[in-house]
């Protein structure tokens, strides 16, 4: 039975949470906790052996290329530049599948990225297709999540990226889109750090109260959007690295020999504005410090250990130098003056469900929707 501890300090014996990070945290009678058994059961169910898991990818990607046999592309793959949907590309070419690439680009690439990406898309053969969001529009959505003193401001760039993904795929009649989401390296993390990355409507809340421009080339995908393709799938998105033995630190050293590409440190710090919002943001305003969810992962899926991670975690998490020149680039692109920065930086934390939300509205209902669209399913099946 595992109990709360609220009242007192504990780390988890096996990866390095505590109660600081989640004061909902519980941990069993060996002082194991609950996300360390969350990502155990998220791997015994997604994860398989090997030779049952080889055998599943291949038919996987054979489903793939039976899709659209004849077609320039036979699904839709996402690159941000980063070690994970890197080494997917590069897996995929592998595999003999033709993925029209996407990359949704918020202007807030590094030019580590763009390389990355330029080389990758190079070297593998493969055709680039970039959405654009306009600048200014998508400049205004941010300030209005740094003013409405939420913790997800990522949440808005979450929400772009499968949305660009999902038009494009429908748009195109491709049925696969493929992502590097993954369990062995993303499957930890506290509650209380995100929120429910398809809330458009507390998207669009915050930004009508907070923002000055309409809404106009920021694409989304809506709740009532999300359900029906959930129960009536045209589009399957497929996590394809859980079918694979992925390694993170033996994927980067693979792709900087075979594809010239380059670490750009932290996790997801292919975006400027990512590593300052994970580096400075998260941890100064929030107490946040997202290493430590992102280590406690790999030490669940044994790519590190526990007493590597410790010493990782005493590495600075923003060298000064790097800090300094990112903060004035942040500030400017941004608009706003030190003075500015500080009182957001200052103003009380808020949750997500204080303003508009789906999870307010509706989620009470799912069970419900779940029930209803499962018979409906049932009868057009018949």
């Amino acid at each position: 039975m595992r109990k709360p501890q609220i009242n007192s300090y504990q780390m988890c014996s096996k990866c390095i949470l505590d109660t600081c990070d989640d004061p909902a945290i519980s941990f069993d009678h060996e002082g194991i906790c609950n996300y360390c058994h969350q990502y155990d059961e998220l791997a015994e169910t997604h994860l398989m052996e090997r030779k049952e898991r080889e055998k599943k990818l291949y038919e996987i990607v054979n489903q793939i290329k039976a899709s659209r046999k004849n077609k320039e592309y036979d699904c839709i793959l996402g690159l941000s530049g980063g070690v994970d949907s890197s080494y997917l590309a590069y897996k995929v070419k592998n595999l003999g599948l033709k993925p029209l690439v996407v990359h949704y680009d918020n202007g807030w690439n590094s030019e580590l990225a763009v390389m990355n990406i330029e080389h990758i898309v190079s070297q593998l053969g493969f055709d680039l297709y970039t959405y654009v969001n306009n600048w200014e529009e998508f400049k205004d959505i941010q300030l209005a999540f740094l003013k409405a003193s939420v913790i997800d401001i990522e949440a808005i760039t979450d929400q772009g990226i499968a949305a660009t993904l999902d038009i494009l795929a429908r748009k195109k009649g491709i049925n696969y889109i493929l992502s590097g989401n993954n369990i062995v390296t993303e499957a930890i993390l506290p509650e209380n750090w995100y929120h429910w990355k398809i809330d458009v409507l507390n998207i669009k809340a915050i930004h009508k109260k907070f923002g000055a421009l309409k809404m106009k080339t920021y694409p989304t995908i809506n709740f009532y959007q999300r359900l029906f393709m959930h129960y009536f799938p045209k589009t399957k998105v497929i996590p394809l690295l859980n079918y694979m033995d992925y390694n993170r630190n033996n994927a980067k050293q693979m792709l900087e020999v075979k594809l010239g590409w380059r670490d750009y440190g932290g996790k997801h710090y292919e975006s400027i504005f990512t590593r300052f919002y994970q580096g400075y943001i998260l941890p100064i305003k929030f107490n946040v410090d997202k290493r430590k969810a992102h280590l406690s992962t790999m030490i669940c899926s044994q790519q590190i250990t526990r007493q590597q991670a410790l010493e990782e975690m005493k590495k600075p998490i923003y060298p000064p130098t790097q800090l300094k020149e990112d903060k004035e680039f942040v500030l400017k692109k941004l608009g706003l003056s030190d003075d500015e920065f500080e009182k957001i930086m200052k103003l009380p934390i808020k949750k997500h469900t204080d303003y508009p939300s789906y999870f307010n509205k509706h989620y009470k209902y799912q069970k419900w929707f779940a029930r209803k669209i499962g018979k409906l399913k049932r009868l057009a099946v018949r």
